[in-house]
């Protein structure tokens, strides 16, 4: 095993840990700790709300899910030699739950959860047809997920991280805040909000104190986007084997990572949509001198994705187009689109038993393929939602016969009012 650089105790609040990280963007939050080019080491990772969700039957700690403290990140981790300009490379060689004998009450091995947000606390993709705050708990075995909330259901995970990225330089920090800060103008009062501007409260800044902490906290970013330096891109195919290659901002580079998934929909769609957990993460450092120049990636990170994708021969897809459910043209809105497919999928699978919260679930944490498929013939563009067939214990293809009904169970837990 790698020498794990930065460690934490799954029994203490991540406020508590020997190092302290971080839940903005800020180029002057501290670096913990320090490693050098072609380094191979261990991260610990809390789950994203450091413990609040609970592996219980109701939807309350999601509805009140305390967003102003996410994300709980391991990090900065400064990369010896590294200067603004240059690549970071950063290879995933391995990534995965907490040990069982380290996760007590906490999201990692054993098991994770996903939410629906409420539209009065984050909202999601649907949140106009899903307003309210649900729950799955899902059971991890090996790298299989099932759960006691949607019956009918297993599928291999693909875990990776949801949040790893490098520190932003100052300019471009006051960058993301001026853009964000204009889109919110645009719509101040909307709910929910257009983006999140920079907020003091809950803010965690690796040890900052007094007026340095003050000054930093009303300036560093919310880490809920991704951005150019990677951040929170819920990249599903970001998984052990892959290599990213990151922005270097600032001195050192200041990597820092954490929300981890034990597997995700593309699009992640429900917001809290991938399966949670806590975890670790094995990673390989290296660094290309002025290579942002070089290969071009002056913004955004590019990467390489892993090979350790299940293995799924059948897929049921479901198209949708830039037409509103009250039947109002969009001009090649993508976006709504791939709402329409997904929307399309839900009632599909409603036919077999599933509650809508069910089948949203589903789409969020089973590992789904969302793709844009068609993009120029106006004014329709068409997204799709490919659903594996291997996650159902039943044939969920069109037949003759009709559908099987399955019981739902239980159902999703729903938050109480």
């Amino acid at each position: 095993m790698p020498d794990v650089v930065f460690p934490l105790d799954s029994g203490k609040k991540f406020t508590d840990q020997k190092y302290l990280g971080h839940n903005r963007w800020h180029p002057d939050i501290p670096t913990q700790v320090t490693v050098r080019p072609d380094d191979t080491f261990r991260v610990h990772c809390r789950e994203w709300f450091d413990g609040a969700i609970h592996n219980d039957d109701s939807a309350d700690d999601v509805r009140d899910a305390p967003l102003s403290t996410v994300h709980v990140l391991s990090g900065p981790i400064a990369v010896e030699g590294a200067e603004p300009g240059d690549l970071l490379i950063v290879d995933i060689l391995d990534v995965g739950p907490i040990p069982q004998e380290d996760s007590g009450p906490l999201a990692g091995q054993g098991w994770g959860y996903t939410g629906i947000f409420a539209t009065q606390n984050g909202g999601g993709f649907l949140t106009e047809q899903f307003p309210d705050a649900y729950k799955v708990i899902w059971d991890f075995s090996g790298q299989t997920a099932t759960s006691r909330h949607v019956p009918g259901v297993s599928f291999t995970g693909i875990v990776h991280p949801g949040l790893m990225g490098t520190a932003p330089s100052a300019d471009l920090l006051a960058r993301w805040n001026r853009r964000e800060a204009a889109l919110i103008a645009t719509d101040p009062d909307r709910v929910p909000p257009l983006a999140l501007p920079p907020l003091p409260q809950d803010a965690i800044l690796g040890g900052l104190t007094g007026a340095e902490f003050e000054r930093v906290a009303g300036e560093a970013a919310r880490t809920a986007p991704p951005r150019e330096n990677g951040g929170n891109q819920d990249i599903k195919n970001l998984t052990k084997g892959s290599r990213v290659f990151y922005p270097v901002f600032v001195p050192g580079a200041k990597l820092s990572m954490g929300d981890l998934h034990f597997s995700q929909g593309d699009g992640e769609i429900t917001f809290c949509g991938a399966i949670e957990m806590g975890g670790f993460m094995d990673l390989h450092v290296d660094v290309i001198k002025g290579g942002m120049e070089t290969y071009g990636v002056s913004e955004n990170a590019v990467f390489m994705p892993g090979n350790v994708d299940p293995r799924y021969e059948r897929w049921l897809a479901f198209s949708g187009t830039s037409v509103t459910l009250d039947d109002e043209q969009h001009y090649l809105d993508s976006h709504l689109s791939y709402q329409r497919a997904c929307l399309h999928a839900i009632d599909y699978l409603t036919r077999f038993g599933y509650t809508p919260e069910q089948a949203y679930m589903i789409l969020g944490a089973a590992p789904i393929e969302g793709r844009l498929s068609g993009v120029v013939d106006i004014p329709n563009s068409c997204s799709t939602v490919y659903i594996p067939t291997g996650i159902f214990d039943f044939d969920v293809t069109p037949s003759a016969s009709g559908p099987t009904r399955i019981d739902p169970g239980a159902g999703v837990p729903r938050s109480s009012f």
